[in-house]
């Protein structure tokens, strides 16, 4: 499998891309893939709960960049086409960073080269992505950044 170099612009989340802010999904750049379609999924392993999926996105074009601000919709055009699941808010897309009030949390945005497109409905969820990505996966990078509240 590849190694994928994965960067945001940031190591502590900005307050746009968060639930105290705007909630704008971040720009990630990705470079080290020949794959023609990426996957990305963030999530907070320090929830208190467990890990929480923050993110579900796949169909992306590999062209080094995924902007910021992708409209937290099953299937977008724009800024990029992607196709996106349900996250553990419960709601397709992009959710942003949200932790307790005094916990710093870490999340992980992970990111996939994938040999096809995944055949896979919008709104799916993490254990349907896990699943198709076993068979797709040809890269894998992953990057971290902190928030608190």
């Amino acid at each position: 499998m590849q190694n994928l170099t994965i960067e945001v612009d940031f190591d502590r989340f900005p307050r746009e891309h968060t639930c105290d802010g705007e909630n704008l999904s971040p720009r990630i750049w990705v470079s080290g893939s020949d794959a023609p379609y990426l996957v990305v999924i963030m999530d907070d392993p320090d929830a208190p709960r467990g890990t929480f999926t923050h993110w579900l996105a796949w169909n992306i074009p590999s062209t080094g960049e995924i902007p910021a601000g992708i409209p937290p919709e099953p299937r977008v055009s724009r800024p990029v086409p992607a196709v996106q699941g349900t996250n553990n808010f419960r709601r397709t897309g992009y959710g942003g960073p949200c932790p307790p009030k005094g916990a710093e949390h870490r999340f992980f945005i992970r990111v996939w080269g994938v040999e096809r497109e995944i055949d896979l409905p919008p709104g799916a969820g993490r254990v349907e992505l896990d699943a198709a990505l076993a068979s797709v996966a040809t890269g894998y990078g992953e990057t971290m950044a902190v928030y608190r509240r």
